[in-house]
């Protein structure tokens, strides 16, 4: 795998964040904000020298809702996410990635009753199906965030979703923490983890590591985000089935606060890591 995470660079040069990525070892990187279809020789100059330093682009994020109940709004974020996998495919990038999006107004992301309906359904898949078509990438993939509160909450969700789309370029990318919407599923996600890649290893593309933990002294399930390797995801598990993925594939830190917490997090993460026997082999890490 690919270990890569947000890097805290200011301004737009290259060459200063393919570094800022190989000082952490990391070997896979989001794309910046300032990257953009509109200035080619910029977007060339950035792929050779991510290239040159042997940093992988892992995502194009494309975070918004073309769920959205609103026709017009709806419309302007399906456009906007035909850029961003436009720009995914000109940079070579190994996903554009998306929440499928929600009938809530709200936010752009969180639950609705609709989420498991039949309905929602048919218009997800039609509305990506769109998407992928406008583009017809050859080098990247669209892939969807694996979510706690709609139907891509488990790997069958998620591959009666892709025979739906029915697009060899719909892939997944999984947030193992994104699917604990139930203490039993929380307390045995060893077994869960190990499922989940039995049945999606084939389309995963890429990660993102976190970790979560369970409240305690709540009277209703609640969970939360908590540095990675203290929380109650079993990693060992996690890392054993990711070395089996392809040694290219992106595995991404997120949602931390600072640069202090991104370190500890990729601590963490090559303790895990070693702890399997796996070793860093150029800027990737692999097992035998």
């Amino acid at each position: 795998m690919r270990l890569g995470g947000y890097v805290f660079v200011k301004g737009n040069d290259s060459e200063e964040y393919a570094l800022a990525h190989v000082k952490k070892g990391f070997g896979a990187a989001l794309c910046p904000d300032w990257i953009s279809l509109e200035r080619p020789a910029e977007l060339k100059a950035f792929c050779d020298t991510m290239k040159k330093h042997d940093v992988r682009i892992a995502e194009v994020g494309a975070w918004c809702n073309p769920l959205h109940p609103g026709k017009a709004e709806a419309e302007e974020k399906i456009d906007y996410i035909i850029g961003r996998l436009r720009l995914a495919e000109e940079l070579g990038a190994a996903t554009c990635v998306n929440i499928l999006g929600t009938k809530q107004t709200e936010t752009w992301f969180g639950p609705h009753c609709s989420g498991y309906s039949e309905g929602f359904f048919k218009e997800s898949v039609e509305v990506y199906q769109r998407i992928i078509d406008a583009v017809n990438p050859k080098t990247t993939k669209l892939s969807f965030e694996m979510m706690p509160y709609y139907f891509l909450d488990s790997p069958e969700g998620y591959l009666r979703f892709l025979k739906a789309i029915d697009r060899e370029t719909a892939a997944v990318h999984l947030d193992i923490c994104n699917t604990m919407n139930h203490p039993k599923r929380f307390f045995e996600n060893g077994a869960f983890i190990r499922e989940t890649f039995d049945k999606l290893k084939d389309k995963i593309v890429t990660l993102h590591l976190k970790d979560i933990a369970m409240e305690t002294d709540s009277l209703t399930v609640a969970f939360r985000e908590v540095l990675l390797g203290t929380g109650g995801i079993d990693y060992p598990v996690l890392m054993e089935e990711i070395a089996k993925l392809p040694k290219d594939t992106p595995a991404m830190l997120e949602h931390l606060h600072d640069e202090a917490e991104y370190d500890a997090a990729a601590a963490a993460a090559v303790r895990f890591m070693e702890g399997i026997g796996m070793h860093r082999e150029g800027m990737c890490w692999v097992k035998e």
